[in-house]
């Protein structure tokens, strides 16, 4: 999803604890700015219900607990980010109950890549996220048919026949990449 600054006549300037205490919606905190995300497209908002779905369902189905959420802030070590979507474990879900912002990243991420988004941005903010607590993140490119899960040790790639699995978080899900990009 792309992120565009907005124009200085449309915001005031926003101090990280202003937005913390009450995050704007479909904002990010990006180097003291605040920062809208678009670029959403029918598609990208489809492959992002339908991997939330997906989560959730495997989520009960195996009695994990903890919670799935769609954009929700949470802190990196340099900014606010919102994740398309975001898995929390029952012991995060504990520790820190539902605050406006998580104070971390949280376990198991998804990015649904739109076709204007930037490479280099895409994996600047997946390493951040991995930086900032971060176990697990899904890239996934609707147009290319392609599915990158990241971890700190290693990156797997999944495409057209393959099927793509949790490494670390949500252990034993898995989804064929035709399935959830078809």
């Amino acid at each position: 999803m792309i992120i565009t600054p907005i124009a200085s006549d449309q915001s005031k300037s926003v101090s990280l604890e202003e937005f913390v205490l009450n995050p704007p919606a479909h904002m990010e905190w990006v180097d003291g700015q605040l920062v809208e995300k678009d670029g959403m497209t029918l598609k990208t908002g489809r492959v992002q219900s339908k991997l939330g779905f997906y989560w959730r369902a495997y989520q009960n189905d195996q009695n994990l607990g903890g919670e799935v959420y769609t954009e929700p802030p949470c802190r990196t070590r340099k900014q606010v980010r919102r994740p398309d979507l975001a898995y929390l474990t029952p012991e995060l879900l504990a520790q820190f109950g539902e605050p406006n912002v998580l104070p971390q990243s949280f376990p198991l991420i998804a990015e649904i890549i739109s076709p204007t988004d930037y490479a280099e941005d895409v994996f600047s903010k997946a390493n951040e996220y991995l930086e900032s607590g971060g176990q697990e993140v899904w890239l996934v490119l609707p147009d290319s048919q392609w599915i990158i899960v990241m971890t700190q040790h290693g990156r797997s790639l999944f495409t057209h026949g393959e099927t793509a699995n949790t490494h670390r978080v949500l252990p034993g899900f898995s989804v064929t990449v035709d399935e959830l990009l078809g």
